[in-house]
């Protein structure tokens, strides 16, 4: 019995560590790396991108959904408090965002279409904008501390 928990605990493990290697952060971001402090200016700061890929964020599990590309579309390197990182586009987009802590936070449909998460922390955000549908379409990632 014991044996059987061990290898049942060990094939959890795996599922898990795939999930979470689904998308990849170690890659380079699509469309840049930025930084930024608290109280920057212009706030909003946009970043265009084109959201979508080949991979099913649900894979992610959190309740992320979309299809999202392997590399991050967009890296923040933020010092401060409250973040809020948000998409807009004509499209019905979906946001999936991997913060310092190393936990998965995704949205869909925060203003309508579009997506929004709001965060706490300095360190490293990585950024996926996702298709509801698959696809690709043209979205503006944006952060805020408003």
């Amino acid at each position: 019995m014991i044996v059987r928990t061990v290898a049942c605990a060990g094939l959890a493990a795996l599922a898990m560590g795939a999930a979470a290697s689904a998308q990849n952060y170690s890659l380079n971001p699509n469309f840049g790396t930025f930084s930024l402090n608290a109280g920057f200016l212009p706030d909003p700061y946009t970043v265009n991108v084109v959201a979508g890929g080949n991979i099913n964020a649900s894979r992610l599990g959190s309740g992320c959904v979309g299809s999202i590309s392997d590399a991050p579309d967009v890296r923040l390197n933020f010092n401060g408090g409250r973040i809020s990182i948000g998409a807009e586009s004509t499209s019905d987009t979906t946001i999936v965002v991997n913060g310092p802590d190393g936990r998965w936070y995704c949205n869909d449909d925060f203003d309508g279409l579009n997506p929004r998460v709001t965060l706490s922390g300095s360190g490293q955000y990585d950024i996926w904008v996702g298709t509801y549908s698959g696809g690709t379409a043209q979205a503006v990632v944006y952060f805020t501390e408003f």
